[in-house]
């Protein structure tokens, strides 16, 4: 479950702030897929990076699971992300330097893992996305949809209850987006994990069992699955 109420957050801007977030007030079912949409500057991603640890947040509570994310010092969030949390994001992310394989063992080398186990694991995340013949490629020689197939299976390494995607589908083309789209919501069938996915992709929005959208920092409705925008 997650549990987020009075959540607001802001970024300077010279001698000025632009407030992100609003006192937002959320609530995520535990195994469940979440759907954000909104414009761009609505907040979508500020939400996705307080959820997940990345960002401090400046005011409220977050709540996941047993973990209070807003009151965590920074060796504990960093500890939160590694062991509870996995990120996809718009931008893929990859590491340059690495194959697609050591790119998928990122997480595990942080959580200490073995060598040995955490190249199986890493191999064998990789076959489920269909990049087994791709392993040992560096993120230049693959193609954006494969970046993307190589970044969903980084996040699913740890074996993570949540699961956060910030515009999974943005730098892809329809074809390749679907494909994407259908690896995360199976992902969240054969793990149970929770997702929570950005988007402005509305074929995906209607997949998910709940819509939020934003407007200026502020939740304007959720909706469920089906229902209206």
């Amino acid at each position: 479950m997650i549990s987020l109420s009075g959540v607001s957050h802001a970024y300077r801007m010279g001698r000025g702030a632009v407030r992100a977030l609003d006192r937002v007030a959320l609530s995520v079912p535990s195994g469940s897929v979440t759907a954000l949409l909104g414009p761009s500057g609505s907040g979508k991603s500020t939400l996705l990076h307080l959820i997940g640890g990345i960002e401090r947040c400046q005011a409220g509570e977050i709540v996941v699971d047993d973990w209070t994310v807003s009151s965590l010092g920074p060796a504990d969030l960093a500890r939160y992300r590694r062991a509870h949390v996995g990120f996809v994001f718009q931008a893929f992310h990859l590491l340059p330097t690495l194959t697609a394989v050591e790119n998928v063992e990122v997480p595990l080398v942080l959580a200490g893992q073995a060598p040995a186990e955490r190249r199986r694991r890493a191999l064998a995340l990789l076959e489920h996305v269909g990049l087994t013949e791709r392993a040992g490629h560096r993120p230049d020689q693959l193609s954006g949809g494969e970046q993307q197939r190589v970044a969903v299976a980084r996040a699913l390494v740890h074996g993570p209850r949540l699961l956060l995607a910030d515009e999974p589908t943005g730098n892809l083309d329809s074809e390749t987006g679907a494909r994407i789209v259908e690896l995360l919501l199976a992902s969240q069938r054969e793990q149970g994990c929770t997702v929570v996915i950005a988007t402005h992709n509305e074929t995906l929005a209607e997949r998910a069992d709940q819509r939020i959208r934003l407007r200026d920092g502020r939740i304007q409705a959720p909706s469920p699955s089906g229902g209206p925008p």
